[in-house]
């Protein structure tokens, strides 16, 4: 992210190299400023230069002084609160438990994206598989998207164990679209990717979207045979620590910028965010109860 004192993104070996006097200032001072990470969604050059006018709208509306800083992965983020060096950061949901479960970060707000502050996973089947229930996925082929993926992997997966279906063979193609790319082209039978209900107007807006220029005719090759549970959105997380008057101030600026026109189009590019609602950790528990049922130790992530 992009702030007043710098116009390219901080790598995060700048964001370590706080020094020990830095921390003894003020927070929000300009020699200690309020850390604040982005897990990336798009690439970094995408985030930064849509962030500018936030951290400038954060700084006039707060009074204290902001660092920002898009680090390579989710797993930077949790460390960093770890070491004391992150303040706030908006992550993803598996990133938060860990943040939590580790170094006692918590969630206070949660993104909302069409409408909803949820989001599910989906198996999806080629039409020409013969896969019409989640029991005919028994000894078929099958790709996941990522092993940290909620909706691409851990939720589907409970399904699958949920109904004893043992698969023939299993694969992570490391991005939901690639799913779909290896089921349309035959090279597995079925796999799970995020889920998001069609729009207004019957317009698909789940992974299958992300290949329709390429392949048009997705929605007739490959069908939905499971959607999961709904799965807590993304959230913005604060530092156990941290002043409860240097969250509140966040929060309510965050929530103002939303409101703009230029902030909603600014975290519509960043995040597809339309906006924030309140979170609690509770909110969570899905995702743990999850993991436990997987057999997945969110530790050994770190």
């Amino acid at each position: 992210m992009l702030n007043l004192f710098t116009c390219l993104v901080l790598p995060l070996t700048l964001l370590l190299s706080f020094s020990s006097c830095s921390n003894q200032s003020e927070l929000g001072s300009r020699e200690n400023p309020i850390k604040l990470y982005f897990t990336p969604s798009v690439d970094a050059e995408t985030i930064a230069s849509n962030s500018q006018e936030f951290i400038k709208f954060l700084e006039a509306e707060t009074g204290y002084y902001f660092q920002s800083g898009i680090p390579t992965s989710y797993i930077a983020v949790v460390e960093a609160f770890g070491s004391g060096r992150a303040d706030i950061a908006a992550m993803n949901s598996f990133g938060y438990l860990m943040a939590n479960n580790r170094y006692g970060a918590i969630a206070k707000l949660r993104v909302i994206r069409h409408g909803v502050d949820y989001y599910q996973g989906q198996i999806v089947a080629h039409v020409d598989s013969g896969i019409k229930t989640v029991a005919d996925l028994e000894g078929k082929r099958f790709a996941f998207a990522d092993p940290s993926s909620t909706s691409g992997y851990m939720f589907p997966l409970k399904i699958l164990k949920e109904q004893n279906v043992t698969l023939s063979n299993e694969t992570f193609a490391m991005k939901h679209d690639s799913v779909i790319t290896m089921i349309y082209q035959k090279q597995v039978d079925a796999g799970a990717t995020y889920y998001s209900a069609p729009d207004s107007a019957g317009v698909i807006r789940d992974a299958r979207a992300r290949v329709k220029t390429q392949f048009p005719d997705v929605e007739d090759k490959i069908k939905i045979i499971a959607i999961t549970e709904p799965i807590a959105n993304d959230p913005f997380v604060f530092r156990k620590d941290l002043p409860e008057e240097v969250a509140q101030k966040f929060i309510a600026a965050l929530r103002k910028f939303l409101a703009t026109e230029a902030g909603a189009k600014i975290f519509q590019d960043i995040y597809s965010v339309d906006g924030v609602v309140d979170a609690t950790d509770a909110d969570y528990n899905p995702l743990r109860e999850t993991l436990q049922t997987i057999g997945i130790d969110a530790a050994k992530f770190l």
